[in-house]
């Protein structure tokens, strides 16, 4: 299936659940997106790590310097984008001499992740995102097959 198809269906799926549950999947797109990327779970776990690790990064810079609104949101995304680069770039270096390759996901996608996290909270963020995702990913199955 096309990215455009799945984004759609992330689209719904994260519009479904905060509406009925008040719970946001990381971001509107980031479920669909997740979703193609479900057949390489350490794909996954990278980017949720780099989520998590922009998140404290951000979190540990608010204690020093007043980040709210804008500035906080830009932060996040700033962050993730520059971990992204910084995990991809390591792992394009030493991924064939560990014989291990992966990448996050995205380049805006951990900084969404991250957002949701300063503002619902780690578990309520990554549940709802790893829900949300295999929901798209079931629906993209079954429209592959019909």
């Amino acid at each position: 299936m096309d990215l455009h198809v799945s984004i759609g269906i992330g689209l719904v799926i994260s519009l479904f659940f905060s509406e009925f549950f008040g719970l946001a999947a990381g971001g509107l797109v980031v479920p669909g997106y997740m979703a193609l990327y479900l057949n390489r779970p350490l794909d996954v776990l990278v980017t949720l790590g780099v989520s998590a690790a922009t998140f404290l990064f951000v979190r540990l810079v608010s204690s020093v310097v007043i980040v709210y609104g804008k500035r906080r949101t830009a932060l996040m995304l700033l962050t993730g984008y520059v971990l992204q680069m910084v995990i991809n770039s390591i792992d394009s270096s030493l991924g064939s001499a560990f014989n291990a390759e992966y990448q996050v996901i995205g380049y805006v996608i951990p900084g969404l992740v991250a957002i949701w996290i300063d503002r619902q909270g780690l578990v309520e963020t990554f549940s709802t995102l790893i829900t949300g995702s295999v929901m798209v990913r079931l629906i993209l199955i079954i429209l592959d097959r019909a």
